[in-house]
């Protein structure tokens, strides 16, 4: 094409005339990069709802500017995603509300075998399972790639889940006589434990088979033989802290696997 395109080829360039060929297209948008006027001619010619569109966009992108740089976001909002999942609160919630329901039971049934303390040792998991799981945290992959992710990432969200199971189970002891020391060594027993298979298996099907063999072979049989097995009686806390201490020596031993993406996580 010679010279500038003709008003109605730039009509038909402005409202996206799917009969133009590929020639006249390649020469039209060839010559508006140079020619300033048929630029103009072409803004005019632009259909009424493309100039409403471009109105709105740039009326949007002045305010934008006018109102400045967004603020910076606060240290203690980037913190808080090291301790806590959103996601955690229903899991959280729901777990309290089953420690409730053991305390009324227990006091319904007290001929039952302690409810709270058969509890104790699962209460963290699904808390802990949902900390570091690819599906419960949507920026997992983000936060994961981060120099602070890692086993360290996982201890402060473990702590987190602690921080709000633990008062609830101490409630729940007092509640129903149980020792608070008794209740609360398998529980951070099993937390280690959670988090030293995840090493091996991810954290989430530790914590899920932690869970089930737990309830088959002890809670189950507790409850139909009316009678506590000997690890949920004095004698067995030096068992838990035993678990305890050797559960978290190999995790962290083995802490730079919590820092490769795998699906099992």
């Amino acid at each position: 094409m010679t010279g500038h395109p003709s008003p109605s080829v730039i009509s038909r360039y402005a409202g996206g005339d799917l009969d133009l060929d590929e020639a006249t297209l390649w020469s039209v948008e060839v010559h508006l990069e140079e020619c300033a006027d048929c630029r103009a001619r072409l803004a005019g010619s632009a259909p009424g709802d493309v100039v409403a569109l471009l109105e709105r966009v740039s009326a949007g992108v002045e305010l934008q500017v006018a109102a400045g740089p967004a603020p910076a976001r606060r240290r203690w909002s980037a913190r808080r995603h090291r301790w806590l999942v959103w996601r955690l609160v229903p899991w959280l919630t729901m777990t309290a509300t089953v420690l409730g329901c053991a305390v009324l039971l227990q006091a319904l049934r007290p001929s039952l075998p302690s409810l709270v303390l058969l509890l104790a040792p699962v209460a963290p998991l699904p808390g802990v399972a949902v900390a570091w799981s690819r599906g419960s945290d949507p920026a997992w992959e983000l936060v994961a790639s981060t120099p602070a992710a890692g086993l360290s990432l996982l201890l402060r969200r473990a702590a987190a889940v602690l921080a709000v199971i633990v008062p609830v189970l101490g409630l729940a002891s007092n509640r129903t006589g149980v020792s608070l020391a008794l209740a609360l060594s398998p529980c951070l027993a099993f937390t280690t434990m959670a988090i030293a298979l995840g090493v091996v298996v991810g954290v989430r099907r530790a914590a899920i088979g932690l869970a089930a063999a737990w309830g088959l072979v002890v809670a189950l049989p507790a409850l139909l033989t009316a009678d506590l097995p000997v690890l949920l009686r004095p004698g067995g806390i030096a068992v838990w802290v035993l678990v305890t201490v050797a559960s978290a020596g190999f995790a962290v031993t083995r802490a730079d696997r919590f820092r490769r993406l795998s699906s099992r996580n």
